[in-house]
């Protein structure tokens, strides 16, 4: 199906349901999430147990993963990590997003934006070495400041960071025929994102309060709501998310996004 088809669809998905000017898709009813937390936050009101749809987000940080038993626990899909830069690939994300897909968890492969490189160096990075058979979900930009890296914490103006990623967005596009999701965290936001890019998927990061408390007049499809999370499956803490919408809005747009 043409992306821009999906887009409608998603967005038609997203109207219908809609509770409030931070979540895209309405929510269900209150209770505790699926997955513990080993340094749980309090989110009020709006807890992410209100969402149906969890997954996680994974990379070599997490190592071996047992994807049957993540499957199992009730993750409902996956962001794997891909590609960073122009010169790295994260050594799990061949056998993360084969055994994934084998498991039968929706996946989706990303890629961590660097402001070193341009943006037409980086799609043809991530081009290079992410296969459209991995591409199950639509592709994940990561688009955030580098502050923890020993060689680019390069900081363009926000019109130029702007220009890139669009740049960056429409080559992922053009290539796997599949709008990409934009990853971001509160300050990149709030420096680069506000009042722009309407028209893609956001997937937030906000780990100590409602994603409607910190993003300004933006609309997001996925919530990156603990960094802690226990899943079975994998060692150690995980980084899990929830889906905006319900069980229903989810299988339609899985059903859509995969063709």
């Amino acid at each position: 199906m043409p992306p821009f088809l999906i887009s409608l669809l998603f967005g038609l998905l997203l109207v219908s349901g809609c509770t409030s000017t931070g979540d895209v898709l309405g929510s269900a009813a209150m209770r505790q999430t699926k997955f513990q937390d080993s340094d749980p936050q309090d989110f009020g009101a709006r807890h992410p147990g209100h969402h149906d749809v969890h997954g996680i987000d994974v990379s070599k940080w997490n190592g071996q993963i047992d994807w049957q038993k993540v499957k199992q626990s009730g993750v409902a899909f996956a962001f794997i990590k891909a590609t960073e830069g122009t010169d790295r690939i994260d050594p799990t994300f061949v056998t993360n997003w084969r055994n994934s897909a084998a498991a039968g968890v929706p996946h989706a492969p990303y890629h961590f934006y660097y402001f070193c490189s341009s943006a037409d160096e980086q799609a043809d990075w991530f081009i290079a070495n992410v296969p459209k058979a991995s591409m199950h979900l639509p592709p994940v930009l990561d688009a955030e400041w580098n502050s923890a890296s020993p060689t680019c914490k390069t900081r363009p103006d926000a019109e130029t960071v702007r220009r890139e990623l669009q740049r960056f967005l429409d080559r992922i596009e053009a290539h796997y025929g599949k709008r990409p999701i934009i990853y971001t965290s509160v300050d990149f936001h709030r420096d680069n994102l506000v009042g722009h890019f309407g028209n893609y998927h956001f997937w937030v990061r906000s780990v100590a309060a409602h994603p409607e408390k910190v993003y300004v007049a933006r609309r997001w499809a996925f919530w990156q709501y603990t960094a802690t999370g226990i899943v079975p499956g994998i060692e150690g803490k995980t980084d899990i998310n929830a889906f905006a919408g319900t069980e229903k809005s989810w299988r339609q747009w899985v059903a859509t996004a995969s063709n």
